[in-house]
């Protein structure tokens, strides 16, 4: 399990970085993007062998219910995504989609796995969108909201939150992870 909390750890890191530490961010220049991005890729790396690897005991399992409420948290997780880079509606709405969307991936998997090693990675991960998002707001409290927003790109985002979804599950099910029961 060390190398799952070690993983989660790593990835929290070097996110807060520039927010915890923004001269030493801003000192090492854009030569630190690839170090970075290394940490980031090793830490996921961490987190998948870890959580594979971990085990712990089991509070709860998944039914079929809370399979349907993970699968429509999962829509709102990557609608997040999509909305964040085609800047949709709900950005005039939400300041931070893709913690937003973070935070919603990690409940509705919360919610299926109710396992110690789950509480690491998926409460892990959402204690580090909530502290991010509470972190930007106190050093950023401004936020100048969008205006215009493109119907085409709405549709693209709900197009897109679809094919993803698609997508993921079907990686899921090829895992041995079947996302819809």
């Amino acid at each position: 399990m060390i190398w799952l909390i070690l993983g989660v750890l790593l990835w929290s890191g070097a996110h807060l970085f520039k927010r915890l530490a923004p001269e030493l961010r801003a000192s090492w220049g854009e030569k630190a993007k690839g170090p970075i991005a290394l940490v980031l890729l090793l830490s996921l790396v961490l987190m998948v062998v870890g959580y594979r690897m971990s085990d712990g005991a089991v509070f709860w399992g998944r039914s079929p219910m809370l399979a349907g409420i993970n699968n429509l948290l999962m829509l709102v997780s990557i609608y997040f995504f999509a909305a964040a880079g085609m800047k949709t509606r709900i950005t005039a709405k939400v300041r931070h989609p893709q913690l937003a969307g973070v935070k919603a991936w990690a409940l509705g998997h919360l919610i299926v796995n109710g396992d110690v090693p789950s509480f690491i990675l998926f409460g892990g991960l959402m204690i580090w969108a909530v502290f991010s998002v509470i972190q930007i707001n106190r050093t950023k409290p401004e936020w100048t909201k969008p205006t215009e927003f493109s119907t085409g790109k709405e549709i693209g985002a709900a197009v897109g939150t679809v094919l993803v979804f698609g997508a993921i599950a079907m990686i899921h099910t090829w895992l041995g992870y079947n996302p819809f029961g």
